[in-house]
């Protein structure tokens, strides 16, 4: 085998990689050496920002394969034949701490995943979690910067988590989620994957269906104590990235079975539950779970920087047969996420191979721009229309069209029977066995207690006590002899 020659990015041969060039043997040292300064002016340049929530993360390739026809509900195409295999790529991640944080901590996880299907690229971006903390995006940027570290302090303050929550009492279900035994997944292997918001559905007869993703993991839910967690962190600090790529350099495949609930549109209006409400869940008595298919990760990525820090997920990447309900957060985040991917990594971040179409051919208008490597024939026009031999397009929606009707304006959806901010989350701790719920109170208690402010413990503790008596109680005798110590 020859010999690999080490070159400038410009190509030429580099002679001497040890020493810079000087005048004279003790310098100082020469601005023409092109080698020197190109090294230095790339390290600089060498990061790109980090994201601002879900910084910290782990992906690995892997195929989504349909076991069951669900046909009669899309006409997605990546789904229409039992058997067919579709290539994908999935990031797992934190949400709250920044790219150096730990893996096992108590946070909810992102699960997004990237369909490479021969209609396009699906980006199906979703939690760990049903349910989420708000259902308004405005609430976003707000509720984020309550979870990250404080500007004065520099660190994460429970003052400022508790007193969000204190004023978002439809927090109470994912705080009861996070709070609980499923709050630290043992690794990414060992937990569920949800859509988290409602998404729509449309078969080829134009019927449209609202539906929730629902990925069970084939290894089996593993979680975290408190204690455990910290031990964890304490030991490996990358604990569900070293455990994701050992697993599969061992063959040891993780899967996932994807499972759906389906509700026929003419539904929603009447449901007991405002549907497209993120911080609630479709109870399966009313929808059951119906399966579709089985996700399994397989490779690795051959660089993380260039493939997991540099893929891109957006929730308006559909593909005909899928399309957005009118979930607020879910509306939020269609702007939201690919404002964010332009911003990080460019115009161009869908040109980088992890996030280029690998089964569809991609032809569009847009031109230029940094990082742009995708270029027509000379031919080619960049305009349309045009009386030249340009795409065209199809005139068909992605999906069914979606009726609306009111007045614009900053109001709530219209109410629902069930629809408060507490029923849900007291039906949550209802399910809980005894030893569930002491751990809950104690994982609650644990931050709350923190809190230097009697009103905002005062107004948390009255969320806890409208979703179950018994939950109140405890935690408020739980907060109390923790503040008496």
């Amino acid at each position: 085998m020859s010999q690999r020659v080490l070159t400038t990015e410009s190509g030429a041969p580099v002679a001497d990689n040890q020493n810079s060039a000087t005048a004279g043997a003790g310098g100082p040292l020469l601005i023409q050496d092109q080698h020197l300064l190109e090294k230095l002016a790339r390290f600089n340049r060498e990061r790109i920002p980090e994201r601002v929530v879900h910084a910290r993360g782990s992906g690995a390739y892997g195929y989504f394969e349909v076991t069951d026809d669900v046909t009669g509900f899309t006409r997605a195409d990546f789904l229409s034949e039992v058997g067919r295999r579709t290539e994908t790529f999935v990031r797992f991640s934190t949400v709250a701490d920044s790219l150096g944080g730990a893996d096992a901590v108590r946070d909810p996880r992102g699960f997004a995943l990237k369909f490479y299907t021969n209609e396009g690229n699906y980006d199906l971006v979703g939690n760990n979690t049903p349910v989420f903390f708000i259902k308004d995006p405005l609430k976003f940027p707000d509720f984020i910067h309550s979870q990250k570290r404080d500007p004065f302090t520099g660190r994460q303050e429970p003052d400022n988590v508790w007193d969000f929550w204190a004023h978002s009492p439809e927090s109470t279900h994912q705080i009861t989620w996070l709070m609980g035994d499923r709050g630290i997944p043992a690794s990414y292997r060992h937990m569920n994957g949800f859509g988290s918001h409602t998404y729509r559905w449309t078969n080829a007869q134009g019927e449209a269906f609202f539906v929730k993703y629902h990925f069970r993991t084939n290894q089996g839910v593993r979680s975290l104590s408190a204690e455990q967690g910290a031990e964890q962190v304490g030991k490996d600090a990358n604990s569900h990235q070293t455990d994701l790529l050992q697993a599969i350099e061992r063959g040891v495949n993780p899967s996932w079975t994807l499972h759906v609930q389906v509700m026929p549109a003419a539904e929603a209006a009447d449901y007991r539950f405002n549907p497209f409400d993120v911080t609630k869940v479709w109870p399966h008595a009313d929808y059951p779970l119906q399966r579709v298919g089985r996700l399994v990760l397989d490779r690795n990525p051959d660089n993380v920087f260039a493939e997991v820090e540099q893929a891109a997920f957006s929730p308006n990447n559909f593909v005909p047969g899928i399309g957005p309900s009118p979930d607020k957060m879910l509306q939020g985040r269609l702007f939201a996420y690919a404002d964010a991917q332009r911003y990080r990594l460019g115009v161009n971040h869908t040109q980088l191979p992890v996030n280029a179409p690998k089964a569809a051919t991609v032809d569009h208008y847009g031109r230029d721009g940094l990082h742009a490597t995708r270029y027509g024939s000379r031919q080619d026009k960049n305009y349309e229309p045009n009386s030249y031999a340009g795409p065209a397009q199809t005139g068909h929606a992605l999906a069914a069209p979606l009726a609306v009707d009111g007045w614009t304006g900053t109001h709530e959806a219209p109410a629902h029977t069930k629809d408060d901010d507490f029923f849900q989350a007291g039906e949550l701790y209802r399910l809980m066995s005894a030893d569930e719920k002491d751990r809950l109170v104690a994982n609650i208690a644990g931050g709350l207690s923190q809190v230097t402010r009697d009103d905002v413990i005062e107004k948390n503790l009255a969320h806890f006590h409208a979703a179950d008596a018994d939950y109140g109680r405890r935690v408020e005798e739980a907060v109390r002899a923790l503040r008496e110590d």
